[in-house]
């Protein structure tokens, strides 16, 4: 968490990049302004000097006018400078903003698999990243700038000093050192409880997010667990609120100490004055400019202090972004990839061995299985034996630690995943209802027939999803959400409609479907929310679609795979029977089992596993 001088400088180098590539006038022109707005103050205590001195010594109209003038430039120049340095920071900071999280979320979407979400270290830095992404860049050139500006001043002043009273100047130069320091000590802490605190404040919005979640309400208020999850959230919230307090603890007790030294030493300085100028060693310009000069200079440091601790705090949060942006890929890819056959024999599984890191254990060991090409293969098992992940592989959303997937001959760590994923098709268990219309949720499926209504409802209809969304208030353009609505809805919020599991996922049936004749397609739990009817029809539809396709299946509902040309049994990562449903029946292993139990829901209550085990004719 304490970056080193060069990772730190290569942060500043990233910032200015974006700030400059976004908006090269404004950051060049606000650069430009925050430098000159140094030397005001400094020009202004000099001209005041000058005025001052001028008048003592009785000098005519002519030798006042010329300070006077620069005096009401100055003063208008100061006036307006603000303004403007506020304009271009803004627009600096809006345009920054929107090119790093276009780069930021660019990155995020480009990861081709799907370990780094998978990692929760790795999703507390994406999260200060999208906290912190958009708008550090500018913080860190306006800290930067401010930075400067205040080491200009500061120079200024203390050059002033050192005309006057050579002693006092490094008195004062000094002071202002340990004011520096611990700005920058405190600026790290602070930094330093943001990354800590991160994962708190994500579980905080995990169960804020639960107590205002649509779905989780009807648990939530069965089960009363609403109090158990505010209380929780609660707890994370005065955890991090704790960590949050020492730290402005302790900045109150070092700044009062500071302040205290600051203001121990404007004091000497103006007893210093007095008696000077008792004596007649000072004039009155010289106590205006040494008045103006410590407390300029005091001012400047304080400025200094706080532009170094923001740019330093900024570049340690912007730490973050950095990581995400310049993090690997999760995947090794391959310098030049080979292209991707059509597939014409098959897929082959060569002894694949996978884990998910060193620290967890083997979740398949030593697979070895063919998928024909035009045949239909299902993966059966209990929960944890691998068949999930054996379909992110199949994706590539992973590679296996050891072994190789070959498709039609050719390594898939050797291919574009994008190519590959190109020919797959896909209904997830964990599919997604996103918050945009019907026809665009199908849509998502393939992007080139967003705008074809023809394509869109011939898939919606495939998987009886037409009824359904024909009847919805604005039909295919209907809002599937409740969470907020489309601008085009703001004058009818009520239009946005919630839909049922069982109808969210005939729509995620029909995004796979409308990736049309895909080389391969994977269908796991593609009925688990359906009704005994819809399930049938769908798996009526599905049939008829794969035909003559390459396709994996997975379902608990061991009827529904009983048609696939060949069944695989997975138990603890490894194969035990393959076979079609007929001969596995015969064998009597695993298979058998499984579909015995289920297949005892159908049979009179004094029919035991047994006979269940001979009846192939049971529906799921």
């Amino acid at each position: 968490m304490n970056p080193s001088v060069p990772a730190r400088r290569g942060g500043l180098l990233l910032a200015a990049s974006l700030a400059a590539g976004a908006a090269p006038v404004a950051s060049m022109l606000y650069g430009v302004l925050s430098l000159a707005a140094g030397l005001l103050t400094v020009a202004a205590a000099w001209l005041t000097k000058s005025v001052l001195d001028n008048l003592g010594s009785g000098a005519g109209m002519s030798a006042l006018l010329a300070p006077a003038l620069g005096l009401t430039v100055v003063g208008a120049v100061a006036a307006l400078l603000p303004h403007v340095c506020r304009y271009l920071s803004a627009e600096v900071d809006r345009r920054t903003a929107l090119r790093a999280d276009a780069q930021l979320f660019t990155k995020a979407a480009g990861f081709p698999g799907l370990s780094r979400f998978e990692d929760p270290a790795f999703l507390d830095r994406l999260q200060l990243a999208r906290q912190g992404g958009g708008r550090v860049p500018a913080q860190v050139m306006d800290a930067t700038l401010g930075l400067a500006r205040s080491a200009i001043t500061v120079t200024g002043f203390l050059g002033s000093l050192l005309v006057l009273n050579p002693v006092l100047t490094i008195l004062v130069a000094a002071a202002g050192v340990p004011t520096l320091c611990a700005e920058i000590a405190l600026s790290r802490r602070r930094a330093g409880v943001a990354w800590r605190v991160g994962a708190m404040e994500r579980r905080e919005w995990f169960y804020g997010g639960l107590l205002a979640d649509a779905e989780a309400a009807k648990e939530v208020r069965l089960f009363a667990i609403g109090g158990f999850l505010r209380d929780r959230m609660l707890a994370e919230r005065r955890t991090a609120n704790a960590a949050r307090r020492a730290v402005d603890r302790r900045e109150v007790a070092v700044q009062s100490g500071l302040g205290l030294l600051a203001s121990l030493m404007t004091g000497g300085s103006l007893l210093w004055a007095v008696r000077g100028t008792y004596r007649g060693e000072l004039t009155a310009g010289d106590v205006t400019l040494l008045v103006a000069a410590i407390a300029g200079t005091q001012s400047a440091f304080a400025a200094l202090a706080h532009e170094a601790a923001r740019a330093s705090e900024s570049l340690l949060i912007f730490s973050h972004y950095r990581y995400v942006i310049e993090a690997p890929p999760d995947l090794v890819l391959a310098p030049d990839p080979r292209p991707l056959p059509a597939l014409r024999r098959g897929i082959e599984l060569r002894d694949v061995w996978f884990r998910y890191s060193e620290r967890h254990p083997w979740v398949l060991r030593g697979v070895n299985l063919t998928i024909p090409h035009g045949s239909s293969l299902a993966l059966v098992g209990l929960n944890g034996s691998g068949k999930t992940t054996l379909v992110k592989l199949l994706c590539r959303f992973y590679d296996p630690t050891q072994g190789a997937i070959l498709w039609d001959g050719v390594d898939l760590r050797e291919v574009d995943p994008a190519e590959l994923r190109d020919r797959i098709t896909a209904v997830f268990q964990d599919f997604v209802q996103y918050d945009l219309t019907a026809a665009e949720n199908i849509a998502l499926g393939d992007l080139g027939a967003l705008d074809d209504e023809e394509q869109i409802v011939s898939a919606a209809r495939r998987a009886g999803a037409h009824d359904t969304v024909k009847e919805l208030p604005k039909g295919y353009q209907t809002p599937l959400t409740r969470t907020f609505f489309m601008e085009e809805d703001r004058d009818d919020p009520e239009s946005g409609v919630l839909l049922s599991g069982g109808q969210s996922q005939r729509l995620a049936l029909a995004r796979a479907f409308l990736r049309g004749t895909r080389d391969l397609m994977i269908l796991d739990e593609p009925s688990a929310r359906l009704d005994a009817e819809a399930e049938y029809e769908i798996h009526t539809s599905i049939a008829r679609h794969r035909r003559g396709r390459t396709s994996v299946l997975i379902s608990h509902r061991m009827g529904s795979l009983r048609n696939a040309d060949v069944i695989v049994v997975l138990s603890d990562g490894r194969v035990v029977e393959r076979g079609d449903h007929a001969r596995l029946l015969a064998v009597g292993g695993e298979y058998a089992r499984l579909f015995a139990i289920q297949a005892t829901g159908y049979l009179p209550d004094d029919a035991g596993p047994s006979e269940g085990a001979a009846l192939t004719e049971v529906s799921p």
